[in-house]
């Protein structure tokens, strides 16, 4: 079904849409001038599957168990004896780098007695994977090594004993996890992101900023307010722009996408920007890519034009890299595909980004946050570490993380701060359900027909 169709005639007053924004680019690549939408019912969604515990358990049991769910990048263990935790409700993943270079993901509980062999929430360094209670050891390989007391366990099967494993694979840096050992492979899950981001390597790329929120919501409504651009009005009055001109596909079950070009003139309280206080305004947080004085627009160019530009000279002088084969869209814009269950991968140049979310323990109404900012390795190819994470407390701002834009920052801060104030209507509610819009949210409802897909499976 044609995107087109599905948008609301009147949002033509409004602005110009993404097509006709890339169009008048010139250079747009194909990836980006698709348009996939997929016809959807329009019926209320109730509101307990964000506030009941019967519900959640269910989603714990069928569906995030059975899909692949990133948990790290591979830069997070780049050499043997790295280990990294990972958490998803009560679940507990230790990812570790074997000998052989391989990643493999145990769950993080030891065999004797049940005790996690490694800290929620930790990463580092470890020869052995050692419970930190009795001392059962085991090799990286997952087989069990050494048992303290060893003749106090003559019925003991070292090799039953190895340590339980969970699928593993690698896309474009990133590290996924499946505890379905049976599941279908990554690339299969993963649609058509492998294509669409065949571009778009993240190889050479490091985590610049991390930060990590705890919300007092489910995880399912964190997302969805980052799905749709509805709520820029109300949420974020400082920008300029209409919800009207974002483009959303979907591709299948588990991909789909939206599309917001930047550095286009727009209007702001009902008064028409003007190009340079479009440019002034992308060039307020990061003032790496001025070198010298402010940029301006000249006389017949346009905001976006100026942009790319300064874009290109700014990654090749600090970065060595050469972007004239890349579109303006690819090098301005935010191009933000969504992975079901729970996480955002932006694909742009300017915008290189991952948000996840996921459930905190055994309660719905609390989930975690992560935001991971990327940016090139530096052009003597000498590799930083990724940033540590920063943890960001319910009523801190993120405008404090250390390396954070404090742009973005108001932005997250304004997101996160909505949070609670809907999750505690949801339980005050006496209509008991969600309305969606047909388009500006249609992806909030696609997250929830696909989740039924593996409820009922």
């Amino acid at each position: 079904m044609n995107i087109e169709s599905r948008q609301p005639k009147a949002a033509k007053a409004m602005g110009p849409f993404y097509q006709e924004i890339i169009a008048k680019d010139g250079d747009a690549p194909p990836v980006l001038k698709l348009e996939a939408g997929v016809p959807q019912t329009s019926e209320d969604i109730p509101l307990d599957r964000f506030t009941s515990q019967d519900f959640f358990d269910l989603e714990m049991k069928k569906m995030w168990r059975k899909v692949w769910q990133y948990a790290c990048r591979d830069e997070h263990l780049p050499e043997t004896g790295d280990y990294y935790v990972y958490d998803l409700g009560r679940h507990s993943i230790v990812l570790v780098r074997t000998e052989s270079g391989k990643i493999k993901g145990y769950h993080n509980s030891c065999l004797h007695r049940g005790t996690k062999l490694k800290p929620s929430n930790s990463s580092g360094y470890s020869a052995q994977i050692q419970c930190p209670y009795h001392g059962w050891t085991w090799n990286l390989d997952g087989t069990l090594n050494e048992v303290p007391c060893a003749w106090e366990f003559p019925h003991l099967d070292y090799e039953k004993n190895r340590l339980p494993e969970v699928k593993v694979d690698v896309w474009n840096s990133l590290v996924f996890i499946n505890m379905d050992l049976s599941a279908p492979p990554l690339l299969d899950y993963l649609e058509v992101l492998p294509e669409h981001c065949a571009a778009w390597d993240f190889t050479d790329w490091y985590v610049s900023v991390h930060a990590r929120k705890e919300l007092a919501c489910n995880w399912k409504a964190a997302q969805e307010a980052f799905i749709e651009g509805y709520h820029g009005p109300m949420v974020h009055p400082q920008l300029s722009g209409s919800a009207a001109q974002q483009q959303h596909d979907i591709f299948g079950d588990h991909v789909s996408r939206d599309l917001v070009a930047l550095g286009v003139k727009t209007r702001r309280g009902g008064v028409e920007v003007t190009e340079q206080e479009v440019l002034d305004g992308m060039l307020m947080g990061d003032r790496s890519l001025v070198d010298g004085e402010k940029p301006r627009v000249p006389e017949g160019s346009t905001a976006r034009e100026v942009m790319a530009r300064q874009m290109r000279d700014a990654y090749r002088t600090q970065f060595g890299i050469d972007l004239s084969g890349m579109s303006n869209s690819e090098v301005l814009d935010s191009i933000k595909y969504s992975l079901f269950p729970n996480l955002f991968i932006f694909t742009g140049i300017s915008l290189r980004i991952l948000y996840q979310y996921r459930p905190l323990g055994n309660d719905p109404d609390r989930c975690l946050f992560d935001i991971l900012f990327m940016r090139p390795v530096p052009k003597d190819g000498v590799r930083p570490d990724p940033a540590p994470v920063t943890y960001v407390r319910e009523h801190e701002s993120y405008r404090d993380v250390p390396g954070m834009d404090p742009g973005f920052g108001l932005l997250f801060d304004q997101d996160t701060q909505i949070m609670r104030w809907q999750n505690e209507g949801n339980h005050a509610t006496v209509k008991g359900a969600i309305t969606y819009s047909n388009y500006m949210e249609s992806r909030l409802r696609h997250l929830h027909n696909t989740l039924d897909k593996y409820l009922k499976a």
